[in-house]
C-alpha cells in the first residue's frame, strides 16, 4: 500500500513549559494536526495546533520516515490522542501520543476517515490503524464512514508516568460548541468551570477549618 500509511506515536514537547498549550483548552483530545516537516540539522516533524501554535514533535527517525512519505506525494495528518507526563528524569517532561494518517488519491475518502476517526479518538476510543489493503479499500468504498471495530489500548503504563487526557471531558465538549458558534454552550461551560473551581476551593477550606 504504497499510498496509505497509518500508525499511532508518540511525540515529545520542546520543554516543560512549551508543553501549556498541548495541556490547555486548545489542544483537546480527537483535534486533528497539521503535520509541519522540517530539515535544519536533522529532520523534524512538528505538530501544529488548529490555532497554529506548536504542540511537539516527532523524533528524527519517524520524522525522515515522514519527510519520505511527503516526497512521494502522500498528504500527512495527525490526530491527538493522549497527552502523559513522566517524572524521569528529573525535572521531568510532557509527551503524548497522535495517530497519524497519510494517504495519497481519494481524498474525500480519506478526509471524512479522518473526521470520523477524530471523533472516535475524542470519545476515548482507539481503533486499530495498522491496516490492510482490504481495510483501505473499504474506507474508499464507504466513503470514508467505515473505521475498524478493533481497538489498541493505551501503552502500558512505566513508573513515574501519568496519563493526563485520554478523551474529551464535557467541559471540554460544551467548550467545542461554544466556538462552533453555539454561545448557550459556551456560557454553561464556564459555569460549569466556575462551579467546578468553587468546590476544590470549598473542598480545601474544609480540611483546613
Amino acid at each position: 500500500m504504497e499510498d496509505f500509511f497509518a500508525c499511532y506515536h508518540d511525540f515529545s514537547t520542546v520543554s516543560k513549559s512549551d508543553a501549556a498549550v498541548l495541556l490547555g483548552a486548545d489542544c483537546l483530545v480527537g483535534d486533528v494536526l497539521e503535520v509541519k516537516l522540517t530539515l535544519e540539522n536533522k529532520h523534524r516533524a512538528w505538530l501544529i495546533s488548529r490555532f497554529d501554535q506548536r504542540v511537539g514533535y516527532f523524533d528524527e527517525e519517524f520524522s525522515r520516515q515522514l519527510s519520505v512519505l511527503a516526497a512521494r506525494g502522500l498528504a500527512i495528518t495527525a490526530i491527538l490522542s493522549f497527552t502523559a507526563f513522566t517524572d524521569q528524569p528529573e525535572p521531568g517532561y510532557y509527551w503524548g501520543q497522535a495517530a497519524v494518517i497519510a494517504y495519497k488519491g481519494e481524498e474525500p475518502a480519506f478526509e471524512a476517515f479522518i473526521q470520523n476517526l477524530s471523533k472516535k479518538i475524542g470519545e476515548g476510543v482507539r481503533p486499530l490503524l495498522d491496516l490492510g489493503s482490504q481495510s483501505v479499500q473499504k474506507i474508499i468504498e464507504c466513503n470514508g464512514t467505515w473505521l475498524p471495530s478493533q481497538t489498541i489500548a493505551l501503552p502500558e503504563k512505566k513508573r513515574g508516568t501519568a496519563i493526563l487526557k485520554t478523551h474529551r471531558s464535557l467541559s471540554e465538549k460544551l467548550i467545542e460548541k461554544g466556538r462552533a458558534g453555539n454561545k448557550g454552550c459556551y456560557a454553561v461551560s464556564w459555569i460549569f468551570l466556575l462551579l467546578l473551581v468553587a468546590l476544590i476551593i470549598w473542598g480545601l477550606f474544609s480540611l483546613f477549618t
